[in-house]
């Protein structure tokens, strides 16, 4: 793989500079699991002062298909319908990420595994023409990304969203895009030409102004003040923008609402969103141990805060509370979350994206003029 994105070293336990999760917790599917304690690892790491450098590691995915169906029954509250990923894994780092446990079926941890060990499908803008080349293909909209972030620092060198973005303004094809990193704005030219059929919309995720809390929050990602700027870029250029403000996390930065949407709002974003705090499967243990590394002195409040919104657990998958929970505490979030989005004007977004310029690619990918 180009770039500097290296072979890691051996599978690491314990304290990973520059990374968000600081454990490796067992895969669920398998039957011996080792799960090192993060508290024994610190101990022993404190005792040579020192930190481990754990480097990122790519491989390639032969995935044989691309466009991800989104079953509307079983998650009803999605609204989105195809997505695309074009990695799997994320190097953003964020703890709290509910795509963790997808690398778990890789045969990897939902924990250092899925922020180091990267996988790219490479053959993604082939396959996405060919896919779209298809008589049945109808020009819906798709979702850049479900499970990861399209936009994440080795899509710099491997420029495979780019390569998708290709085909989609050569087809106007509408798409959504979900992102937290500056690069998104590289691609300007290729969104202003979807821009122009109503073919996109681009939501910027900020979970606070605060740049220490983000760092710890989203290691790897771009800062605050460089999204808002992408937002103000992107809103220039005539590409709709929102802000999304996810996870929410009572008692970390729920707070800071207001100072995001505000921010936003002023950087030109026309829409909002936020979703409550999601821990499936693992992800409860490796936020549990980032909560007691960098907030030991409110860890068990946020804690009770959290299932205070899960009815008493740390997570409830059922579709319409999963993303915005229940209880006083989920209905004061919504309600205030309500009101700032009103006053902030940002209400504003519009309909749904277009697909009524919608044209097949030239050719299906393989060389092949295409039929259709």
């Amino acid at each position: 793989m180009p770039g500097d994105y290296e072979h890691a070293d051996a599978l690491i336990n314990g304290r990973a500079k520059g990374r968000g999760a600081g454990i490796n917790p067992g895969n669920r599917f398998e039957p011996v699991r080792l799960h090192v304690l993060g508290e024994h690892l610190d101990e022993v790491l404190a005792e040579h002062d020192t930190e481990r450098q754990v480097r990122t590691r790519v491989y390639r995915d032969h995935t044989r298909t691309l466009i991800n169906y989104v079953d509307p029954e079983a998650s009803p509250d999605i609204s989105f319908r195809w997505s695309i990923n074009p990695y799997r894994g994320c190097e953003h780092g964020c703890v709290y990420c509910y795509a963790r446990p997808g690398h778990e079926y890789l045969g990897l941890s939902s924990g250092l595994d899925f922020e180091t060990k990267l996988f790219a499908k490479l053959d993604a803008p082939r396959l996405l023409r060919h896919e779209l080349s298809s008589p049945k293909w109808r020009g819906e909209t798709i979702a850049l990304s479900g499970v990861t972030d399209c936009y994440q620092p080795v899509e710099s060198k491997l420029r495979i969203t780019r390569g998708c973005l290709e085909v989609m303004a050569e087809c106007r094809q509408p798409v959504g895009i979900v992102t937290k990193n500056r690069l998104v704005a590289r691609d300007l030219d290729l969104l202003s030409e979807l821009a122009a059929h109503n073919a996109t919309v681009v939501c910027v995720s900020v979970t606070t102004l605060d740049p220490h809390l983000s760092r710890i929050m989203e290691p790897r990602a771009s800062s605050p003040a460089e999204r808002l700027r992408t937002i103000r870029k992107l809103s220039d250029a005539g590409v709709r923008t929102a802000v999304m403000f996810a996870p929410i996390i009572p008692g970390i930065n729920d707070r800071q609402m207001p100072a995001v949407l505000e921010a936003a709002a002023d950087h030109g974003a026309v829409g909002a969103a936020y979703v409550l705090l999601r821990l499936p499967l693992q992800i409860k243990a490796l936020f549990i141990d980032w909560l007691e590394r960098h907030f030991p002195d409110r860890a068990s409040h946020v804690l009770s805060l959290i299932r205070q919104t899960r009815d008493g657990a740390l997570y409830d998958a059922r579709p319409g509370i999963r993303q915005r929970g229940q209880g006083a505490i989920a209905t004061q979030i919504a309600q205030m979350f309500k009101l700032y989005k009103r006053r902030f004007k940002l209400d504003r977004v519009g309909g749904s994206l277009s697909g009524e310029s919608f044209r097949p690619p030239r050719t299906d990918g393989s060389g092949q003029m295409a039929l259709f």
